[in-house]
């Protein structure tokens, strides 16, 4: 009897560019615009990847709570990653 092999899903990463549009420049603060976001969500299915939280929001609410959860898995990335990232003010990372 012969196997069958169940069909794989083509694999079509998002291009990390600022150029593609896809992300902001470190200089604007260096998160994923909704383009970004929406490229992300076609790309996978059943994502629940939001845009960041920008703007004031009030203390307490949803969001707020969204963007100290960020900041805090970021800063654990941050002591994780090379001297010269953690030096550097522009680096992607530091962008919180």
């Amino acid at each position: 009897m012969a196997r069958i092999r169940p069909k794989r899903r083509r694999e079509r990463p998002i291009k990390t560019s600022v150029k593609s549009g896809n992300f902001r420049s470190t200089k604007s603060g260096a998160g994923m615009t909704r383009k970004g976001v929406a490229a992300y969500r076609r790309a996978n299915p059943g994502s629940k990847l939001k845009t960041a939280v920008t703007g004031k929001v009030k203390r307490g609410s949803k969001a707020a709570k969204r963007r100290k959860s960020y900041c805090a898995r970021s800063l654990g990335q941050l002591k994780r990653s090379s001297a010269k990232t953690l030096n550097d003010p522009n680096s992607r990372i530091r962008q919180i």
